[in-house]
């Protein structure tokens, strides 16, 4: 039987957050255009230093998952949703992910009230952008006790927006076992290189630690426990971008289909297309209703979290896929162009269908979370 493990009330859609989506959707339209983003991914920052902190000092984006102790707004992550849903409609190329989600939910997670303190506040206010690094992959980590201090060793690839970030969340190995580390880096003792991938509007890097100093977060044996939640947290939080992106699309096809004549007739009269687009929106809402539900359960801080981002990243992947797909080939030839703004929706999907793992590997984490894994069978 079907358990709710969520707060049925983050599962409605209040008006303070239907305030915050309207809010959001006219600044973004207004400065987050298809050329816009394009400039912006080709600047040296990466992304738009005034739109950062207009989201963060206007709307108060950045700290709406943030305790009121630590300069935020004491809102859960269901409203953080909201926001990420319509960066995702625009394709903002601003480190939301990296800072607020991955590195905002590490160091609450730590339960360390000093690091909280210390990062929170500017993370808060749009001062300070961060990331994780070795989250996924953390072999290539190691930190040690110097002279001075912890330092940290190795190297973490595909980190994103690590080219950029102030501070780096890092799990690293110690000689007493995993362990989370902040890091401010600088370029005597870190060593970070852009990566050239599919979505510009996603940055990722190679960062090198050569002796780089630490601080420690958390306690012993904590980093494996707070990665995990991270990174479901990361994985819930894609979801909601997928489907701003996913609506976007079917807006964009929807509003084409009903100028396109061929034959003498709007194309989105024909069958065969009002078909396709049926297929989509149902597809969407699916989406839609996987993602809400995670995002709750992490706001309810829920037991049943893996499985509920686990089905929402195949549910929203699957939908994104099929929603730029769509895009591009419901505009005929004009779809098939670079300079269409559906490739940069179809980047966007495929970058980030392997961020945090492809819709097989959640298909067999929720197999054996579900325990359906393969086995013998009785006849």
């Amino acid at each position: 039987m079907f358990r709710l493990d969520a707060d049925p009330a983050l599962l409605l859609d209040s008006e303070e957050r239907r305030q915050l989506r309207q809010i959001l959707r006219q600044l973004l339209t207004e400065t987050c255009g298809p050329e816009e983003v394009r400039k912006q991914t080709e600047s040296p920052r990466g992304h738009d230093r005034v739109l950062w902190e207009r989201l963060a000092g206007e709307i108060g984006v950045h700290g709406l998952a943030v305790p009121e102790e630590y300069g935020g707004a004491g809102c859960t992550f269901t409203e953080l949703a909201v926001a990420l849903e319509e960066t995702g409609r625009v394709l903002s190329p601003v480190p939301l992910l990296s800072t607020v989600v991955l590195a905002g939910q590490a160091l609450l997670g730590s339960g360390d009230r000093r690091a909280c303190a210390r990062w929170l506040p500017p993370l808060a206010s749009g001062a300070l952008t961060a990331t994780v690094a070795g989250f996924l992959h953390p072999a290539g980590l190691t930190a040690e006790r110097g002279p001075g201090g912890w330092v940290l060793r190795g190297e973490a690839d595909f980190v994103p927006d690590g080219e950029g970030a102030d501070l780096l969340l890092v799990r690293a190995r110690t000689a007493d076992g995993e362990r989370l580390f902040g890091c401010e880096p600088d370029g005597a003792t870190c060593d970070r290189t852009p990566r050239r991938v599919l979505d510009a509007t996603r940055r990722q890097a190679l960062v090198r630690f050569r002796g780089a100093p630490a601080e420690p977060v958390g306690e012993p044996g904590q980093a494996s426990g707070i990665a995990e939640s991270v990174v479901d947290a990361g994985r819930v939080a894609l979801a909601a971008e997928h489907v701003g992106g996913s609506a976007h699309a079917l807006d964009a096809v929807l509003d084409y289909a009903s100028q396109r004549t061929q034959f003498g007739r709007a194309i989105g009269s024909f069958q065969a297309v009002k078909h396709r687009l049926a297929d989509l929106l149902v597809e969407i809402e699916g989406a839609r209703s996987a993602s809400a539900y995670a995002s709750a359960c992490v706001s309810s801080r829920a037991a049943g979290v893996p499985v509920a981002a686990s089905a929402a990243a195949v549910a929203c992947t699957g939908a994104y896929r099929l929603a730029t797909a769509e895009y591009v080939q419901l505009h005929g030839g004009i779809g098939f162009t670079w300079e269409h703004p559906a490739h940069l929706y179809v980047r966007r999907a495929r970058g980030d269908e392997a961020l945090f793992g492809t819709a097989d590997d959640h298909r067999l984490r929720l197999a054996g979370l579900l325990g359906l894994a393969a086995g013998p069978t009785d006849h």
